[in-house]
C-alpha cells in the first residue's frame, strides 16, 4: 500500500545520511518514477526531504531534523526501547509509543535484544492501572474500596500521586482522606475504583508513607531462622535473595533473615507457609508456634464431616 510504502521510506531516511531512488526502488519493488512521486508527497506534507546530487547523490532528511546517534549510544537506545515497550503494553499509552517510534530511528540495525521487562505480572490490575495513572495526570479523586492487612474491607478517597511497582506488584501512593495523612495501596488489594470528578491541589508536604512495612533503620531488627529441604531450595532462593545462606553436605540449607516483628508480619507467614514441608522456621519459636497454629486452623477447613 502507498501509505505504509511512504511511512517506510520516512524511517528509510532517517535511519540513512543518504539513499538513492534505484536502492529506494529496489527495496519497495517500484519504479524509480514511483519514488519521484513519493518523495513529492513527502515533501508537499511538510517532511524536510533534501535532495543530494552527483554519482552519490539521493534523498535524505535536512540537518537538524534527526536526533544525534552521539547523545545516545547503541545500548542506550535498545534498553529505552525495551522498557517503553512494556510500560506502553502495561498503560496502552500512544505518547510512549511514538517515543519508541523516535528511538528506533537511531536503533542500530538487526540487533538482537539483550534485554526483556515484563511488568504485567497481575493482569488484573492492567485495567486500573491507565485509569489511575489518568487520575494523577489530571489530579481527579479516585474513590474505592480496599482490603487491608487486617482483612478489613473499607471504602477509601484517595489523592493520587505516583503508581510504583516493586516486589513483583503495583502500589499507588498518594493522600488519602479517609486517614488524614499519605498512604500507599496494593492494586491487588483494591476493588470498584472509581475515578471522580472532583479534583485536588498537592498537600505542601508529601511525606512517604511507612505502610509498606519498611521501618526505619534504627527499629530493631529480629533473625529468622529456617531450615530448608532440597525440595524447596529453588523457592525459598526465589523469595530471599539477599538472605544470609549456609549449604550443607545433605543439600539442604539454612537461611537467616533480618524481619522487623516477624511475629506480626502476615506477609512473611504466608510466604512461609507456601514453601509447604520444605521449610522449616527454627528461630523465633512464637513464629512457629503462629505458622503451627495456621496450619491447625486450615486442616480443620478439610475435616470430613
Amino acid at each position: 500500500m502507498k501509505l505504509e510504502r511512504l511511512i517506510s521510506i520516512i524511517y528509510k531516511l532517517l535511519n540513512h545520511d543518504v539513499l538513492s531512488a534505484a536502492i529506494l526502488a529496489e527495496e519497495f519493488q517500484v519504479s524509480q518514477r514511483t519514488i519521484y512521486r513519493d518523495i513529492d508527497v513527502l515533501c508537499a506534507a511538510g517532511f524536510p526531504v533534501v535532495a543530494y546530487q552527483g554519482t552519490k547523490g539521493g534523498y535524505g532528511i535536512m540537518d537538524g531534523y534527526k536526533m544525534d546517534k552521539s547523545l545516545l549510544g547503541s545500548y542506550d537506545v535498545t534498553s529505552l526501547i525495551t522498557v517503553l515497550n512494556s510500560l506502553s503494553t502495561v498503560f496502552e499509552d500512544e505518547r510512549a509509543q511514538g517515543t519508541i517510534e523516535r528511538l528506533q530511528t537511531i536503533e542500530p540495525e538487526y540487533r538482537t535484544p539483550s534485554l526483556a521487562v515484563d511488568l504485567e505480572t497481575r493482569r488484573t490490575a492492567l485495567g486500573v492501572l491507565p485509569l489511575l495513572r489518568s487520575a494523577i495526570t489530571q489530579r481527579n479523586l479516585v474513590r474505592f474500596e480496599y482490603i487491608n492487612a487486617q482483612n478489613e474491607r473499607r471504602t477509601r478517597e484517595l489523592e493520587p500521586l505516583r503508581l510504583h511497582f516493586k516486589f513483583g506488584n503495583w502500589y499507588v501512593y498518594g493522600y488519602c482522606r479517609s486517614r488524614q495523612d499519605y498512604r500507599e495501596f496494593r492494586l491487588s488489594r483494591m476493588l470498584n475504583v472509581w475515578l471522580t470528578q472532583e479534583t485536588f491541589e498537592p498537600h505542601p508536604e508529601a511525606l512517604e508513607s511507612n505502610d509498606s512495612g519498611q521501618k526505619a533503620g534504627d527499629e530493631k531488627m529480629e533473625e529468622v531462622v529456617i531450615r530448608v529441604l532440597p525440595e524447596a531450595l529453588a523457592d525459598v532462593m526465589d523469595q530471599f535473595q539477599l538472605a544470609e545462606k549456609q549449604f550443607h553436605d545433605d543439600g539442604s540449607m539454612t537461611v537467616r533473615i533480618p524481619v522487623y516483628q516477624p511475629v506480626r508480619a502476615r506477609w512473611l507467614w504466608s510466604i512461609l507457609l507456601s514453601f509447604g514441608s520444605g521449610a522449616e522456621v527454627l528461630e523465633p519459636v512464637e513464629l512457629r508456634d503462629i505458622l503451627k497454629e495456621q496450619l491447625q486452623k486450615a486442616l480443620k477447613l478439610y475435616e470430613e464431616v
